[in-house]
């Protein structure tokens, strides 16, 4: 029997769990799920120390893939756009983790991301993958220097959105503070989270005594920030119900709304349900609505978690809701979501100039039909995650048009910081204030 010796190029390297995973999720995203939805179901069979790198690389790479793509496209014959969708995603991988993670050898980045090509593509796939990547990181030092000559495009390129998105952004605020936001965006989301059944001061304890590293968070001074990479679900304090997790921005679309205490009140478009839990701190009672029973059941989670009593949730549309009068409601409309793309990388990808009428069409009847639910002398808040002025106060100001006896009633004072007050709506930047981005307008019924 003879034996054949094998020369190291020829010998498969073992492709890591994390990186199958990253490119799992990748082809998810291209069916149309998203990408929390996507990262929670597949990085569930990796060790959090996988999930870790896993999350880093794919919501890395959604961020910055446009800039990638322009690195890409020389070096690419006939562009990313000739190449199957699954190969350009496993090309852009390894292009970030050549190029952005520090952590990662060039040499395990190419070698990795070749072997995972030949196994879902063959072999001439992982062929061009290689003369890809080498090429890449032997130009790497070039990258940058070919940024687009107008201005739009070279920040466009460079920052990795939407051309016409930041068109939009650069019409409405200027090019330095599109710059600015755009910057914003590209950081990674911090953890945020809020105590429950206690103070800050303790949950503070809690956390620093489990070796979480803790620091103060923007515009809510009674949240905190998880400063380093902690896996949230083991911690004690999260699961004993002491804490939940909710950005800034939407804690203080909570307390713009400034419900009196003991209200009853209507929390429509609600999943996933922190601005519910928020709202029962001091309500009589909770009815968290929304159109999706499995988004619902994350909020049934936490729920049951906190041990909240004075909460129900409902399913149904909040564009026919199915209960009776309440003294305040909530909508939290469903949006373009374009201040929380630092949270949702994938979103800029997914978004089309066209889905603004449709959102806003959406957004005009659920705030007619909520108006309904409204007590006489009774608050309508209206918020969304938007930037778009299409989304925010012209939805307001159509409504108040349609229903002159209605009226924009600012919130008592000091209940939210003057920075995020706009002539009586609530307005959040991330580039301004370090948190997503938030719009909110408090709505008073006739008597």
């Amino acid at each position: 029997m003879t034996h054949r010796s094998h020369s190291p190029a020829s010998i498969s390297t073992p492709v890591t769990d994390a990186r199958r995973v990253a490119a799992d999720i990748c082809a998810d995203l291209r069916t149309g799920v998203l990408l929390g939805a996507a990262f929670d179901r597949r990085g569930s069979s990796l060790d959090s120390r996988d999930r870790r790198w896993t999350q880093e690389l794919v919501y890395g790479m959604l961020r910055r893939r446009g800039w990638i793509d322009h690195a890409l496209m020389p070096r690419v014959r006939g562009g990313l756009a000739r190449l199957d969708g699954d190969l350009a995603d496993l090309i852009r991988l390894g292009a970030y983790q050549l190029l952005e993670m520090g952590s990662v050898p060039a040499y395990a980045a190419i070698a990795q991301t070749v072997e995972l090509a030949k196994q879902r593509h063959g072999l001439g796939a992982s062929k061009l993958v290689n003369a890809v990547l080498r090429r890449l990181d032997r130009e790497r030092s070039s990258l940058g220097s070919d940024l687009p000559t107008d201005p739009i495009d070279a920040l466009a390129t460079e920052f990795s959105h939407p051309r016409w998105l930041v068109a939009r952004w650069v019409a409405r605020w200027g090019p330095e503070d599109t710059r600015a936001l755009l910057e914003a965006n590209n950081r990674e989301a911090p953890v945020i989270v809020r105590p429950w059944g206690l103070v800050r001061e303790q949950l503070e304890a809690m956390l620093e005594s489990a070796g979480a590293p803790v620091a103060d968070a923007p515009l809510a001074d009674d949240s905190i920030r998880l400063a380093g990479p902690v896996n949230l679900q083991e911690l004690h304090a999260f699961q004993q119900g002491s804490c939940f997790v909710q950005d800034p921005a939407a804690t203080l679309v909570t307390r713009y709304a400034a419900i009196p205490a003991g209200a009853t009140v209507a929390d429509l478009c609600s999943a996933p349900g922190g601005k519910s839990v928020e709202l029962a701190r001091t309500a009589a009672f909770v009815v968290s609505a929304d159109l999706s029973p499995s988004r619902l059941s994350r909020l049934l989670d936490t729920k049951f978690r906190l041990d909240i009593l004075n909460m129900a949730a409902v399913a149904f549309d909040a564009r026919q809701p199915a209960i009776a009068p309440v003294d305040a409601v909530l909508v939290d409309a469903p949006c373009t979501g374009t201040g929380t793309f630092r949270r949702h990388p994938d979103a800029r990808w997914r978004l089309r100039m066209s889905d603004l009428a449709v959102t806003a069409l959406m957004q005009r009847d659920i705030l007619r039909s909520a108006a309904r639910l409204v007590k006489p002398g009774g608050l309508l808040i209206y918020s969304t995650c938007s930037l778009e002025i299409e989304e925010n106060e012209a939805q307001v100001e159509a409504f108040l048009s349609a229903h002159p006896q209605w009226r924009l009633e600012p919130p008592p004072e000091g209940v939210v910081p003057a920075t995020t007050l706009d002539h009586g709506f609530l307005r959040v930047l991330p580039h301004t204030h370090g948190a997503d981005g938030a719009f909110a307008a408090r709505l008073r019924s006739p008597a």
